[in-house]
């Protein structure tokens, strides 16, 4: 019955292999060799197999023994591994990460990110939500986040309770799909005319989130609270936008959008923050977090161009 071996019997296995003998198997575990022995016919027992040749002068195994060897190694390793990560619970805890990612930020570097994160703390914990606008410093006030990653120019919900700090540039295009007016428009578009059409602007969806008209170009306006809804609102022809490019640079390749060109109309970076209550102390994997969160140079081309934020309504 499998439910009846141990991993003890699997060492001893294991032990008879790599020594080639039961006394060196019982040396290499300083156990009695008929304990040994007894672990082995334990083990053939629950296995219903030989795992030695039992005429051989040496420990020799059979064609069952060498294949069930690998998987008493791995479930060793995996013993050892969970015995390393419980040892480190008890010395430190089970390391958490509550965080907040605005949708407008990189979500590729977001994955690459947790990808690391989760590779230097094997045992993390993610609480992971994805909001606009005021929405992440919203949960990091209600508890539910201890860090949001949020847009410069989105208004603190409460200065004198938040802080940000500085995290990274994303490079943001104005776009339309090649059906739609202005598409047509060779060179450098005024704002004027691009006041003429309608622009989808991703907005917040709380009733008391501040707004703000900064990189809107007029009054003809869509209002969506996802971006993936701008995203494929624009590619159906019906608007124009401003998109961060790392989320259109293949439709822009591809043709199924096209970048428009604007003149006179200078837009601000937009600049991705960290944000968490004023006082509040890192943990480790916290601060790894916020560091691999900051380095997007690393891991994308455009890092740091100039692109268009505005408060309360992203555009």
């Amino acid at each position: 019955m499998l439910d009846n071996v141990t991993i003890n019997q699997l060492r001893a296995f294991v032990a008879v292999c790599d020594q080639g003998s039961f006394s060196g198997a019982a040396r290499e575990l300083r156990r009695a060799q008929s304990a040994i022995s007894h672990a082995i016919s334990a083990l053939e027992s629950a296995f219903d197999v030989l795992l030695f040749e039992r005429n051989a002068r040496k420990a020799t195994l059979t064609a069952a023994g060498r294949s069930l060897l690998p998987d008493a190694r791995g479930v060793i390793s995996r013993t050892e591994e969970m015995k390393m990560r419980a040892v480190a619970i008890a010395e430190a805890g089970v390391p958490q990460v509550s965080i907040a990612v605005d949708t407008y930020f990189p979500r590729a570097h977001l994955i690459e990110c947790l990808r690391k994160l989760q590779s230097d703390f094997p045992t993390v914990a993610i609480n992971l939500r994805m909001t606009t606008m005021q929405g992440g410093e919203r949960l990091v006030l209600e508890g539910t986040c201890a860090l949001a990653v949020t847009i410069t120019d989105v208004p603190e919900l409460s200065p004198d309770t938040m802080e940000r700090q500085h995290l990274c540039d994303v490079q943001m295009v104005t776009v339309c799909a090649p059906s739609h007016p202005l598409a047509a428009i060779a060179g450098p578009i005024p704002r004027e005319e691009f006041g003429r059409h309608i622009q989808l602007v991703v907005t917040d969806n709380q009733p008391d989130a501040q707004k703000s008209q900064q990189g809107v170009a007029g009054e003809h306006q869509w209002l969506v609270n996802d971006l993936g809804a701008k995203h494929d609102l624009l590619k159906g022809g019906l608007c124009w936008g401003h998109m961060p490019h790392h989320v259109v640079a293949q439709d822009l390749a591809n043709g199924t959008l096209v970048e428009l060109q604007r003149r006179a109309w200078h837009m601000r970076t937009l600049t991705f923050m960290i944000s968490q209550r004023r006082g509040y102390s890192f943990s480790e994997c916290e601060t790894r977090l916020v560091a691999l969160l900051g380095n997007r140079h690393r891991f994308s081309k455009g890092a740091g161009k100039r692109s268009v934020s505005h408060a309360g309504k992203k555009t």
